[in-house]
């Protein structure tokens, strides 16, 4: 019996499905590249504090960035970025905020430390000293010989003291740093444990509604204004072993910056999520800027201030420090 060409050719597509079935090839990866393939890593945990600085992390996280991009985060609070180091390279924190002061230091040192996403910059009062409602000091000048609460030692907060203390005619051997919990510092000053605190948003406006704690200086004025403060930082090892992970992340941590950069209310909307201060605190808290691009060379004015205040022996390339910027 004759088979006519229309039959021939059902029967061969038939056998050829058959032999695909039994082959257990898996398809050609559908189109969107590395994307397409999914994170080598998809379960990461990122080092935070309660400020303003990751409120794209927190939106990004509950506005389903990272689960888009087959992330599953979870956020663990530190006491500051110069703390976060040690468990970036035992591998505890996969990802951790740090301010750029602490990553300097810990890439001076030798550890190979990568900065993955710009987070925030300083803007006028945001960064300040402050003292309790009744203290006797008033003025720079009246810090000599006291002590001085800054959440981690030898980070940024020691070195806009510092900063601020030159400017007043005085040295940090003048002053006595403590190291301290941004929440613990209200307490600490009502209870006259220490003289002065350097502080951030949303504590400055916390200390002032909570004990009536009043500005000594802005940090953040003359040579530091508008001063790169912290972003998003891995090892080295964690940016080369999983950098589809890295690409994911740094995708969705982009697209929730983009929001925060322009909608002051998404800002507030998401701080008492992470924060303890309430909607009306979150209302009235004085912000900093939120960069949408990682820039080796707005983060070299760091380790210029840096070097200049010998907080670094030698010279750093801030390109070496960035991930991605071929250092």
């Amino acid at each position: 019996m004759r088979i006519s060409r229309r039959v021939r050719a059902a029967i061969g597509i038939i056998a050829l499905s058959a032999l695909a079935a039994c082959s257990g090839t898996e398809s050609p990866p559908a189109a969107g590249g590395d994307k397409a393939a999914g994170p080598e890593k998809t379960e990461i945990t990122v080092g935070v504090l309660p400020v303003p600085d990751n409120s794209a992390v927190f939106i990004a996280q509950q506005r389903g960035f990272f689960k888009e991009e087959g992330l599953s985060v979870k956020t663990e609070i530190i006491q500051g970025g110069a703390a976060a180091i040690p468990s970036l390279l035992s591998g505890t924190l996969d990802v951790s905020m740090t301010n750029y002061v602490s990553a300097f230091i810990a890439a001076g040192r030798g550890n190979k430390i990568k900065i993955i996403t710009d987070l925030y910059q300083a803007g006028p009062d945001v960064f300040n000293i402050i003292a309790a409602k009744d203290s006797a000091i008033s003025s720079v000048a009246d810090l000599k010989g006291k002590k001085i609460a800054v959440n981690t030692l030898n980070n940024i907060g020691t070195l806009a003291v510092t900063a601020t203390l030159k400017a007043g005619g005085l040295t940090a051997e003048d002053v006595q740093f403590v190291e301290l919990p941004l929440p613990n510092m209200s307490g600490a000053l009502q209870k006259g444990q220490i003289d002065a605190a350097w502080t951030t948003e949303p504590f400055l406006t916390g200390a002032a509604k909570d004990i009536g704690a009043r500005k000594i200086a802005d940090t953040m004025t003359g040579p530091l204004a508008g001063f790169p403060i912290a972003g998003l930082s891995a090892t080295s090892d964690f940016t080369e072993k999983y950098p589809k992970t890295l690409a994911a992340f740094q995708r969705a941590v982009a697209k929730a910056q983009q929001i925060v950069a322009a909608d002051r209310k998404a800002v507030e909307e998401v701080l008492p999520t992470y924060t303890k201060i309430d909607a009306a605190t979150a209302a009235a808290i004085r912000l900093g800027t939120f960069p949408t691009g990682l820039d080796p060379q707005r983060l070299q004015r760091v380790a210029d201030v840096m070097l200049e205040q010998k907080y670094l022996e030698t010279a750093i390339d801030a390109k070496t420090i960035v991930a991605g910027s071929g250092g």
